[in-house]
């Protein structure tokens, strides 16, 4: 074999011999074995929310906590004209008066029956104060404690000496503290707090004036125009608003006006005057409807926009008008919560007839005169009137209501009934000393026109017929009419006002049958009964 050869054959036996790459194989299948499953993990159950076991769930549990209320609750105020009724709502609520309207017939009405010794009344606060030191009602007050506790307290208008005589006499004074209300009242932060809100006012500047020709200037950089409206940051139905055009316009108010570090001058525009009223809750603000306003008629006040009466009824100016007094309230309600205010207030709106626009006027932080009308409309006492909303929020108990739900119910047309009243005042410049006065109650006309007392009665709700009407009394026998004094407040069922917003002739006829009710005579005559009083009601002032 050659060597080459040789070479080939050994090539060809280690090849041979190479270990051969191993076959892949498809796995063979594993016996099936018993395989043990984690078993399921059950859903973790996160724990609900625990709601209180006092938890007033809606309108009827509410209803139901203050039909069974024992906490005693009192409205403090020279009469109690601004919440009429609120005692059938609430058990232990009662009201303590200065003037007693009721002649000691309402069931649950104190007035101190002896006058005792005090400084002239200035005010309501001068007249809170008085009845809060007064023996009479301490001894009422301690005469129905309950669990120790002295309970709870609403008024009208308090300040600073207000609040340090009721928790001295052991009242819980439920609303918020007069020093954040004295400063939402005034009309300078009214507008302020509208700003934030963005809800939109008249044009207007707030600025110091120091003569007419400065507020011109003033004005004229704020494009306001010559024909202005000028208010100072306190005062009510228009005892400081100012009307001024001319010079002499200008010089009747210009002590009032230049004693102010700040006043709001506004373009003056044709307008209607409304009101609503609402209510800043934990849960949101409710709504109550759209009023429009009485506001200056010579037969019922001797003030020039002064406001002196109003109406509800369903169909108060437009839909769109309705439904921006609505959305502006609840603006204005929920910045007033972010600044730190919750419960009841008043909105004034003036509403531009040239324009249709809707602008914010004046806040009150508090009832108001309007809140009788409020609190007796259907909606009300179909679901619960809005000063119930404003009392739960200070009586430490957890509930639930569904705002947008009341609201929307309240806007219905079917849910609102048509009322009117009117603040009636002794309108002439002179003074007279009252002998006969008109009772409290429902009152009839006669065909011929003439009125007579039909029965006694605390409110508005039981007047049924276009001949009756509800007159609260305000002036007595023994009081004194001046001008501007408070006569009363007749109230009835339909409008008082023409679509043109004249007094209808109804109105007209009860005014003047109301007026007859009255007698006076000059001071001196027929000498003194030792009870004499110079009282002014309605425009929260007393002399």
């Amino acid at each position: 074999m050659s060597k080459k050869t040789k070479k080939v054959a050994a090539r060809k036996a280690k090849k041979a011999t190479a270990k051969k790459k191993p076959v892949k194989h498809a796995p063979a299948k594993a016996a099936k074995t018993t395989r043990k499953v984690a078993p399921a993990k059950k859903a973790v159950k996160r724990p609900a929310k625990t709601k209180p076991a006092n938890l007033l769930k809606g309108v009827s549990d509410i209803r139901r906590y203050f039909y069974r209320n024992e906490v005693p609750i009192y409205f403090i105020s020279a009469t109690n004209f601004n919440l009429l009724g609120a005692d059938e709502w609430i058990k232990g609520f009662k009201f303590i008066t200065y003037i007693d309207c009721f002649d000691g017939l309402h069931p649950n009405l104190m007035s101190p029956k002896t006058e005792e010794p005090h400084e002239e009344f200035q005010s309501i606060e001068d007249i809170n104060n008085y009845l809060l030191t007064h023996s009479e009602v301490r001894d009422f007050i301690e005469s129905r404690k309950m669990n120790g506790k002295n309970g709870k307290a609403l008024f009208l208008m308090f300040d600073e000496k207000t609040e340090a005589l009721a928790k001295k006499a052991g009242l819980e004074v439920i609303f918020p503290p007069a020093k954040l209300r004295s400063w939402l009242d005034n009309k300078v932060n009214t507008n302020r707090v509208a700003e934030k809100a963005g809800v939109p006012c008249v044009p207007y500047v707030l600025h110091p004036v120091k003569n007419f020709e400065h507020l011109l200037q003033v004005a004229a950089k704020g494009k306001l125009g010559n024909d202005l409206v000028v208010q100072t940051p306190y005062g009510d139905s228009g005892h400081t608003t100012f009307f001024i055009k001319t010079k002499e316009d200008y010089a009747k108010y210009a002590e009032e006006i230049e004693a102010e570090k700040e006043c709001k001058i506004m373009k003056r525009i044709n307008c209607r005057g409304a009101a609503m009223e609402a209510c800043v809750t934990r849960h949101g603000t409710i709504v109550a409807p759209l009023m429009t306003e009485l506001v200056g008629f010579k037969e019922l006040t001797p003030y020039k926009g002064g406001w002196c009466g109003n109406e509800i009824f369903s169909d108060t100016f437009t839909p769109k008008i309705r439904a921006k007094a609505r959305k502006y309230a609840r603006l204005f309600g929920d910045q007033l919560r972010k600044e730190g205010y919750k419960g009841y207030f008043e909105l004034d709106y003036l509403i531009d007839t040239d324009n249709g626009e809707i602008y914010l006027g004046e806040l009150n932080p508090r009832m108001t005169g309007a809140s009788s009308i409020t609190n007796h409309a259907v909606f009300a006492l179909s679901d619960m009137p809005l000063h119930l909303f404003h009392t739960l929020e200070w009586m430490n108990v957890p509930y639930e209501i569904s705002v947008n739900a009341l609201n929307r119910r309240w806007a219905k047309e079917e849910n609102i009934d048509t009322w009117g009243q009117m603040v009636i005042k002794h309108t002439t410049d002179d003074v007279q000393r009252v002998t006969e006065a008109p009772r409290s109650g429902i009152w009839r006309m006669r065909d011929d026109g003439s009125i007579y007392f039909w029965r006694m009665d605390t409110h508005r709700r039981y007047v049924e017929k276009d001949n009756e009407a509800f007159f609260l009394r305000i002036t007595r026998p023994g009081d004194w009419f001046y001008e501007g004094a408070d006569m009363g407040i007749l109230v009835m069922r339909g409008r008082m006002m023409t679509d043109d917003f004249q007094l209808t002739e109804r109105s007209k006829k009860w005014l003047a049958a109301i007026r007859t009710q009255f007698k006076s005579v000059a001071p001196g005559a027929h000498g003194s009964n030792g009870h004499e009083h110079m009282l002014e009601i309605g425009g929260f002032k007393m002399m």
